[in-house]
């Protein structure tokens, strides 16, 4: 969660504030506040100060009203243009003197919320600046303007890495699940059903290798690799982890079933979609069929993959009641008891849908959000 205060800095202590990520050019300043689904952001801005709140999806604390408030280092000009984004609010301001500032705000001490954005500290922006640049405003022998392109050329650097990364990620993960993916199809086209009972001891390593990198989805958002919050990809990955090493590397007579087979299928299949969609969003590159698959066979695949995950859940039952794996029997030291088959048996009948409707809620969201803007600016 954000802090708040009540300096000029720091928003009121009964809100909480958004993350704000900010860059410069010697010309403007550009904020990106973090937050989705705003629909009518309130914004004042003078020549030397800011005050913004809205109602909508913060990084860190979900749906809530936001709000921050700060004072400039130096003057600007009070008409600010503001962009409504799919992940974000992206305002512009205009500097009053043609010159770098050392920070955003006249308070030295920086509040929690606000953080540099490295997608605006390169580009286009700065090789224009570099062509408007002028002698007899920037001295280069100047210690000042020394500092900044050095500072200026690490955070590209940091940045370039960090785009490299995230599509070094992603084409490692497509290449992972379409091995599996495609071992099973070749191996089902040779032996046919009688494949299903041996299906996972053939590829289990390398589904459980690419299942468990995952872990890093979450944290890509905590540590601002990637937008949004790390709350979806948290229950994903814990829930596949869950089916995966609880439940099927849990029990191996669990393994040669068909539902197994099946719910490993649709695993893959759905991430040989997701993964080439965002090795290219890192680049900015939108395929358009691409993006349809990637927002619509969800609405075939998650239904499937409840529906094996509860089978798997079912049949292990009896499994876990025999061998009484993962529950606790008194007496032991901490004086608890926890008998894990009646939780499986909790989880499917009370869990099981809510997650799915949360689920499909959620990928229903983003698809609105991103088809239905495409259709609507088709239509224009």
């Amino acid at each position: 969660m954000s802090p708040s205060s009540g300096t000029e800095n720091d928003p009121s202590p009964r809100k909480l504030s958004p993350f704000v990520f900010w860059a410069q050019t010697e010309r403007n300043i550009s904020l990106r506040v973090s937050l989705q689904d705003v629909s009518k952001p309130e914004i004042n801005a003078d020549t030397d100060s800011m005050e913004f709140s809205a109602h909508g999806i913060g990084a860190n604390a979900g749906r809530n009203e936001y709000y921050f408030k700060f004072v400039f280092f130096k003057e600007v000009d009070a008409n600010v243009q503001v962009s409504m984004k799919q992940m974000a609010i992206e305002i512009q301001i205009e500097k009053k003197e043609l010159e770098w500032w050392p920070r955003l705000t006249k308070n030295s001490e920086k509040p929690a919320w606000l953080k540099l954005d490295f997608d605006k500290l390169k580009t286009c922006d700065d090789d224009e600046e570099e062509e408007a640049y002028d002698p007899k405003l920037y001295d280069p022998s100047d210690a000042l303007t020394q500092i900044k392109n050095r500072r200026k050329k690490y955070q590209q650097r940091v940045e370039n890495f960090r785009k490299i990364y995230l599509f070094l990620y992603n084409l490692s993960q497509f290449i992972g699940f379409l091995y599996v993916l495609i071992v099973l199809n070749v191996q089902y086209a040779k032996e046919g059903p009688e494949f299903l009972e041996k299906a996972y001891p053939l590829i289990q390593t390398a589904f459980t290798f690419c299942q468990v990198l995952q872990i890093l989805e979450v944290v890509h958002p905590i540590l601002g690799y990637t937008a949004g919050s790390a709350i979806p990809p948290f229950l994903q990955v814990f829930g596949r982890m869950f089916m995966l090493v609880g439940m099927i590397n849990g029990e191996p007579r669990i393994q040669s079933k068909p539902a197994v087979f099946y719910l490993i299928y649709v695993y893959c299949l759905s991430e040989v979609i997701r993964y080439p969609y965002y090795m290219l969003r890192v680049y900015n590159v939108d395929i358009g069929f691409l993006t349809w698959l990637r927002y619509t066979v969800w609405i075939a695949l998650y239904p499937l993959g409840f529906l094996c995950e509860g089978i798997i859940i079912l049949r292990n039952i009896p499994y876990f009641e025999e061998t009484q794996k993962y529950s606790l029997f008194l007496p032991n030291k901490w004086n608890l008891s926890f008998y894990f088959p009646s939780i499986m048996r909790l989880y499917v009948l009370l869990g099981l849908f809510p997650l799915l409707y949360a689920a499909m809620t959620h990928m229903y969201r983003q698809r609105v959000k991103i088809l239905g803007r495409s259709y609507h600016r088709k239509e224009d």
